[in-house]
């Protein structure tokens, strides 16, 4: 398999994927770069008191793609903390595009080869 594996459909589709996902999660995303074989996002995660139990479970019924599901009000606490971690939001992103990937190439298994790393971006040096 050659080095680079994402062409322009694989590449739109990723940033399909983390339009449709940064409106789940509670991400701001300000940045990003997708390259032939990985990937740079630029994101701040937001604040949970922000979101209502409502907002949460309206979040819930997109992520789930399943609007006539009951969501009881235990569930809210579980996924309001799932929606505000960034290892949550960069799994389902590599998990939902890798089965993509997979049907798309008629393949199996792992796509993305480590697990991701993260810099804290704390003054405008950085993010420069």
């Amino acid at each position: 398999m050659p080095g680079y594996v994402l062409g322009d459909v694989e590449k739109d589709y990723l940033l399909g994927l983390i339009k449709s996902l940064s409106g789940i999660f509670f991400v701001e995303v300000f940045g990003f770069c997708i390259m032939g074989n990985h990937f740079y996002l630029l994101v701040k995660m937001k604040a949970t008191e922000n979101f209502s139990d409502e907002e949460v479970k309206r979040r819930l019924s997109i992520f789930r793609k399943c609007e006539t599901e009951v969501i009881t009000d235990a569930q809210v606490p579980f996924f309001k903390e799932k929606f505000s971690n960034l290892s949550e939001f960069l799994k389902e992103l590599k998990q939902w595009f890798s089965r993509y990937y997979n049907k798309l190439c008629d393949r199996r298994g792992y796509f993305w080869g480590d697990r991701f790393k993260s810099v804290i971006v704390e003054n405008g040096d950085t993010l420069i």
